[in-house]
Order: C-alpha cells, then structure tokens, then sequence
C-alpha cells in the first residue's frame, strides 16, 4: 500500500510535504524570491482565480449541453447549416470579429522569430529523453540516415549488427546529394572532391556559388577540421577526419576520399518540454518528477546515468558551439534546443494542494508558478533564453474568455516573481473547436505575449466528434483528414497568424508525425508543413528532427509568408462543417476493422499510462506499426467508439468483445517489446480482466465517453492511474 500523503499548512493551503520541500529547499534558493512571498502569492491567486477557473469550465457544459440540444430538438430532420451557424452566434460560441490588429510581443528569441525548423515534444517526466531533445539543436545526418529507412535495405545495404560499407556509401552518396542542393560549389561538385578544402588569408580555396552560406570554421592545429555553412538560417557543419576514423560509426576506417567524418545539421529548433499529455502526472509525487528535471534544465545541470553495451553513460546538457569566422572573428552558436514549457490547461485539479474549503487546486495556476520559478535560474547563466523570455504553451483552451484567464494567471505570477509585464509569453494550442473558429480573437487576447500558435489536429479532431456527439455518426478516423473541417483548420491557424503578423516575430506550428520509424514516408509527406507556411512542425524524435530540417532547407517559409498574404482566407463555413457519415454503408467489416484498430489504440496506450505511468510512448498498432500514443490519439479513438455506440453503429456486447480480444493482442505485444524492460514488471489484462484497473480504465473511456468532459481523457486516466498507485497491485 502507498504511504499516505502529509500536507503541511501554509497560506490557508494544505501542501504536500513532497511539493513544499521541492519548492523550499530547490525551486526558490538561488532567486530572489523567499519563500514566504512564493506560498502568499501562490495562494492569494489560487483562492482567487479557483472559481473564475470553475465558471469557465461550467461554461464549457452550458455551450455543450445548448449544442446537443439543438440537434437533439431537430433529429430526423433535414440539417440546416445556416440555422446552425446562426444558433452558434446566438450562444456565443462564434464571436464577432473585431479590426484587425498585429501582435506586439517582444523580446522573443531567435529560435522563435527568425529560424524555421523543426520542434520537438518531450515528457518532462523522462531526464534521459529531454537531454536527448535539448540537444537535438545539433544531430549527425549520418547517423540519422544510416538508421532510418531512408536508406533502403537492399542491394547489400542491411542495417545489421555491425557496420556495413555498402550501406556507409549509400549513406555518403546522399550527404553529397544534399550538399550539391544546398551549398552548391561554383563550378564542382561535393561529389568530386577528394581533397580535405582548406582556408587560407581569409579565403576558402573551393569556390561556392553564393559565398555569403560559408560562416565559419574550426581548425584543428593548422588543418581544417570543420565548414560552418548556412541555409534558410539554418546552419551545416561538415566535419573533417584526418586520421581516417569515418563516417562516424566505421570501425574500420574512413572510406571517404574526402574524409568527411559527419555531416551535422542544426535540427530541433526548440523543444516542447511537456507536463501535459505525453505525461502521466497524477499526484504531488509525480508532478515534482517534472518540475524538478524542469528546474536541473534552467540551472543547466540536468544529468542521466544509463548502461549502454555494459558501459554506464553519463548524458549532460551540451555546452554551446564555437567557431572562427572568415574574417577569424569567434563565433558562438547555441548548442542546446530553445526550451519551451507547455503546462497542463484549465481543467485539471490536483491534490498536490488543497485550498481552505478542502478543494483541490486548477493545475495550470500550479504549474504557472512553479515552472516560470524555475525559470528565474536561466536569467542570469541564460543558458535557455538569450531574452530572458519565459515560454509557455497552454493547451486545450476553448475560446477568447479562456485565453483571457491565461493571460490574468500569468499577469499574477509576474507580479509574485517581480518579472516585468509580459516576460511570459504564450503558445496558443488551437486543438478546440471553439478556439479554431474564433483564433482571431484568442490571439488578440494575448497579443503582447503570444509566441506561437499551434494546430493540434489530434485533439481538435476529438473535440470535432464531442462537440458534434448528437448530430449523427462520425466518419471513419482515417477519413478525417479529407473533410472540409481539417483542411479549412489547417489553413485557417495560417491565415490568421499571417494576418495578426506572426511572420518574423512568432511561430505559426503544424502537428507531430505519429509514426517514428516509418522516416522515408515522413520525408515524403511532413513537406507539407513548411509549405503550409508553418515555420515550426513537431516530430517524434532527434533523428525525425535532422531529417525534417532538411524540408526547411528546400522550403524558404518567410518568401513563402508573402504569397500565402494575398491568398484567400480558409472558408468558416467549412471550419464548422461537421464531419458526420450522413448515410453510413460500412459492411460489418469495416466497422469490426475500425472497432479494432481503435480498441488496440486505446489499449495499448492506457495500460501503460495505468500501470507504468508511462504518458507517451511508441505503441504497436494492430499492424505491428509503432505509432505514438498520446492522450491527444486516445481521445479521438475513444470518442469515435463512443459516437458510434451512441448511434447505433456498434454496440456495447460488439465493443466488449472486441476490447478484450485486443486486449489479448496487446498483451502479447507489451511482453514482447524491449522497450519496456525499464519499467515495472508488466501484468497482463487478459484473461482476469475484471482485476485489471487498466482494462476497466479503456473500457470506461469508451463507454462512459460522451458524457467526459469535452471528450477529455485525463479525468477517467488519472482517477484509475491513482487507484492502482495506492493498492501498488
């Protein structure tokens, strides 16, 4: 049995014994803020904002529960688009749209204005994981090439145990691609070269068709060791063996004539650091896991020992990156990802505290505090933000009014922390539909600290389905992305963030790629994004990151931002088009298929949410494909299920037999997989499912999911992750 929790008085709030040393004996020496200002502060504003916070979740049951009545009121009827648009209007759920404004946010980094990149996500829970993704800044395209499917597995060209030549040349041949496409040499080719270059007075002794890309340079001794060059201001750095040690992972020498050791290319612009949904934080022991890893980021001395092939490796943060100009000037280049901090949204409550009538506290206010402290670290070694800027993505807000409440929470916590007025600064997640259809307003709200805006079409399309619950039977999953609403949602967050002057100051984002090993068909399809004019798109991994970048090596975005300018805006219209199968035909088959692959969704990504308290993670579908399972994917899948069951498309027996057959399925793929053997002994839900809090956990999220809140996860999650830590079973 889990000990029982001790709560120390403070402030007219019980606080955890483990939270309140945390934040007394970590957190706050070394800042200017005692501790007594910290508890009084927290506390004011959390009895404070607490009910404002309550209202705007009452809000969201009203506007629902005024939505399934209007469809309620006219089912078997013909629908009337136009009555429902004005119905939304008449509910406040369109708002009118104001003159046009431009953001004003300042003192934004680099990483966030000028350079367009890829963006990691990483659970703040994992030091091992945000070590790897902070620094990502900088990842070797050879490696990352050697170990994806981008190079093909063919003519001789196996993976293998050892490293394989054929496979190293195929390798180099690509490198060489890309260097003839992105730095081209005036009248050769990288291909042709089989001398290392040199520099000498000044001058580099190979010609380059645009000698502004060369930036600096590092000598080991007096020969070149390293080309500094730059792209669409995102740099290459070629590196130079002389003791022909290759092409970073052969054993047996370099088998380059020009010796080229590695090809490095700035990667993960910034990073996500997430307490959100790829975390499984539940209680005040949980949540310091995250603040603390937070914390060691800021002060720079996170650190995490691993065994790797029987050696114990030690990962750190790495240092940043010098070089010598042409006109040897030095050069410093941030070596670590920017890192961003996404804390939870309005709807979670945590007992990590209570306030004085013994409720608990909204989590977001919490982490507010408690991240944007740990911030005030970095101020003076500015080892994270240059600007001394603290960023923060919130999700999951639902309207202007929502933002508006972001905007207060972080007005108290500057006033607490003596920071200046909009030192913390926003990243808008527009995965609501009540926040997509009026993202114009949302903006305007946090228009002095906006710093990216961010579609998040796995949550948006689970809020598409819940909102629409009564209207009738959703599409299959994989259709949704042909439907008007997604498309008219994607180039909407554009057009908007366009409009309101994103481009230059602030991040307009697209959504994560879910299958990490699948990299070949990423490079074929995550195009899109920059071409979208999104100047960041998330991936899953480093590796995902180098190779991503080399789509904003082909995509100029800010040249691009001035044609997409004059384009027409998406169609409202279709961003509220629902996305029902108005005369569904599916044969048995397709709707077991689909009952299947989303029943092994939800089962393989909350048994191990429940039982190893494993937020994110890449899960087998029934395919065997890795996908990366978060709450955002559990969302649409259980919502889906639970549409249909809704309207008769499946029923509650079907449903059953399918999850526990699944559930037979997943437990074989969990016992199976290498990628567990860190967590705790796995225990499998089949055949005792009656005794799994798992199983029941999956099951409740389907069959109990039109009446979750907004379709969210997080209050059946969290509730069984608590059971089984307190029976430890």
């Amino acid at each position: 049995m889990k000990k029982k929790e001790k709560f120390i008085k403070i402030y007219d709030l019980s606080v955890s014994s483990v939270l309140l040393n945390f934040v007394n004996t970590e957190l706050l020496p070394g800042t200017n803020i005692s501790k007594n200002r910290f508890w009084k502060g927290l506390s004011d504003t959390l009895h404070n904002l607490s009910s404002k916070n309550k209202k705007l979740l009452e809000t969201r049951e009203k506007i629902q529960k005024s939505i399934d009545s209007f469809h309620l009121e006219r089912k078997g009827k013909k629908f009337n688009f136009n009555e429902y648009k004005n119905y939304l209007k008449k509910i406040n759920y369109l708002k009118k749209t104001g003159p046009n404004f431009k953001i004003q946010t300042k003192n934004v980094d680099k990483e966030i204005s000028n350079i367009c990149g890829p963006q990691l996500v990483c659970p703040v829970s994992n030091a091992r994981f945000l070590l790897n993704a902070a620094n990502a800044r900088w990842v070797s395209l050879y490696d990352s090439l050697y170990g994806s499917n981008i190079i093909p597995e063919t003519k001789g060209a196996l993976k293998g145990k050892t490293y394989n030549p054929i496979r190293g040349k195929m390798v180099i041949d690509y490198a060489r691609d890309l260097l003839d496409k992105y730095i081209p040499l005036k009248n050769k080719s990288w291909k042709n070269l089989d001398k290392v270059p040199n520099i000498k007075n000044g001058f580099l002794n190979i010609e380059l068709k645009n000698k502004k890309q060369l930036v600096g340079y590092k000598k080991n001794k007096t020969k070149l060791s390293s080309l500094l060059f730059k792209n669409n201001n995102l740099h290459i750095d070629i590196l130079f063996d002389h003791n022909e040690k290759l092409e970073i992972n052969n054993p047996e020498g370099n088998q380059d004539p020009l010796k080229i050791h590695d090809v490095i290319l700035e990667s993960a612009i910034s990073t996500i650091c997430d307490h959100e949904d790829s975390v499984a934080a539940v209680d005040a022991e949980d949540k310091v896991i995250g603040y603390r890893n937070w914390l060691k980021l800021m002060k720079g001395n996170l650190s995490s020992k691993f065994l790797k092939k029987g050696k114990i490796i030690v990962r750190k943060l790495n240092p940043d990156r010098e070089y010598k100009s042409i006109k040897n000037k030095k050069i410093k280049l941030h070596g670590r990802s920017l890192l961003l901090n996404r804390n939870v949204g309005h709807l979670m409550t945590n007992h990590a505290i209570l306030l004085k009538d013994g409720s608990e506290c909204p989590e977001g206010i919490l982490d507010a505090f408690i991240t944007s402290t740990a911030c005030l670290h970095d101020f003076s070694r500015k080892g994270n933000s240059r600007t001394n800027s603290i960023y923060i993505v919130k999700p999951k807000m639902h309207g202007p009014e929502e933002c508006e409440f972001t905007n207060l929470i972080f007005e108290k916590v500057e006033k607490v922390l003596n920071l200046k007025r909009n030192q913390i600064l926003c990243g808008i997640m527009d995965e609501e539909r009540r926040t997509s259809v009026n993202l114009k307003e949302c903006i305007r709200v946090l228009k002095k600290r906006v710093f990216f805006v961010n579609t998040g079409f796995l949550d948006r399309t689970g809020d598409e389905i819940h909102t629409s619950m009564e209207n009738g039977p959703m599409v299959l999953k994989g259709d949704m992305k042909s439907t008007k609403w997604i498309k008219a949602y994607e180039n909407n967050n554009v057009d908007v963030g366009l409009m309101t002057g994103f481009s230059g100051k602030a991040q307009i984002g697209k959504g994560m790629w879910a299958m990490p090993d699948l990299l070949k068909e990423m490079m074929d399809q995550k195009i899109s994004h920059p071409l979208s004019g999104a100047n960041c798109a998330w991936v899953p991994s480093p590796t995902a990151a180098s190779l991503h970048a080399l789509h904003y090596h082909e995509v100029d975005v800010f040249s691009l931002h001035k044609k997409l300018k004059k384009r027409k805006s998406a169609n409202l219209d279709h961003l509220i088009t629902i996305p029902i199968e108005s005369n569904p035909k599916w044969t048995k088959m397709i709707i077991e298929k689909e009952l299947k692959n989303n029943c092994q969704g939800i089962l393989g990504y909350v048994v191990r949410w429940i039982d190893q308290s494993v937020g994110c993670s890449k899960v087998p579908d029934i395919n065997g494909v890795g996908l990366m399972e978060d709450r955002a994917t559990c969302r649409i899948s259980s919502q889906l299920i639970a549409n249909w069951l809704h309207h008769g498309v499946c029923s509650k027996k079907q449903v059953l037999e399918i999850m526990k057959k699944m559930a037979k399925i997943v437990d074989i793929q969990n016992l199976k997989d290498h990628g567990m053997k860190d967590q705790d002994p796995y225990q499998p839900m089949a055949p005792t499912f009656e005794k799994s809090v798992a199983f029941k956990a999956a099951c409740d999220l389907v069959f109990h999911g039109k009446y979750q809140p907004s379709g969210y996860t997080e209050p059946l999650l969290h509730f069984n992750r608590l059971i089984k830590k307190s029976v430890r079973v």
